[in-house]
């Protein structure tokens, strides 16, 4: 792997609080994740964040108006893949809205270590394997968790907005920000799956490699956007054209 610039050494390098870290990610990436590499403290940055996602996912669907939208959404994401709602199916849904807090913050804490594990696994798969690469897997570890900044503060964005308006899912995606655009149509689809948060998260991961792994930020970047170019336009021409057979 060819390296631009000098290792990150332990020694030269200044630990930083969790509170600098948190804020760090956002106003000066690069500058934290050196940090972070050089002192790779994951633990403390995992419990926060896991906790700010679980209850911002939960708050909302602790309202009526909450728990409804909740279903209304699984209702259109079936519709989405061709399947149709019954009443009796309708009518459950109903009754299990009210336990829908307690099955997302769940959700949120069960998953979360697995999928970092599972995605740190395949970059170090990548970057040390079949790249050559010198990280640790804590440091990598480290890096991705302190990266989950980025969609946490979405998720603090996004939270208050729907417990106010009383709906569910995102309201960062281009959808929301174009909505004249055919929601159905393969065009709103592919909108829909494009959230400006997840793109300023791929950003900072990849400022985060480059820096644990001394490799320009673009590149990476770039095939992160790629990768998730692909994903998005799969989904969208899958689920417009179910919707569209329905």
């Amino acid at each position: 792997m060819t390296n631009t610039s000098a290792p990150v050494s332990g020694t030269s390098v200044p630990r930083k609080s969790l509170l600098a870290r948190f804020i760090g990610i956002i106003t000066s990436p690069k500058e934290t994740f050196q940090a972070v590499v050089a002192h790779p403290q994951w633990f403390g940055m995992f419990a926060l964040t896991i906790i700010i996602i679980a209850i911002c996912a939960a708050a909302p669907l602790t309202t009526e108006a909450g728990q409804q939208a909740q279903v209304d959404n699984q209702v259109a994401q079936a519709r989405n893949f061709g399947v149709e709602i019954n009443d009796q199916a309708y009518d459950r849904m109903q009754k299990q809205a009210k336990f829908a807090p307690y099955f997302a913050a769940g959700g949120v804490i069960v998953a979360s270590p697995i999928f970092a594990l599972i995605f740190t696994g395949i970059l170090f798969a990548v970057f040390n394997a079949a790249l050559g690469g010198e990280g640790t897997f804590k440091q990598l570890f480290s890096v991705w968790v302190h990266s989950g900044v980025i969609s946490t503060l979405g998720q603090m964005f996004t939270a208050p907005m729907n417990l106010i308006r009383g709906t569910a899912g995102s309201s960062t995606n281009l959808a929301v920000l174009l909505p004249m655009i055919d929601e159905g149509s393969f065009l709103g689809k592919l909108l829909g799956m494009i959230d400006l948060f997840v793109v300023w998260w791929l950003i900072v991961l990849a400022i985060g490699l480059g820096v644990l792994y001394r490799r320009r930020t673009q590149p990476i970047a770039f095939a992160f956007f790629g990768i998730y170019a692909i994903i998005a336009i799969g989904f969208a021409a899958v689920m417009s054209r179910l919707g569209g057979t329905h």
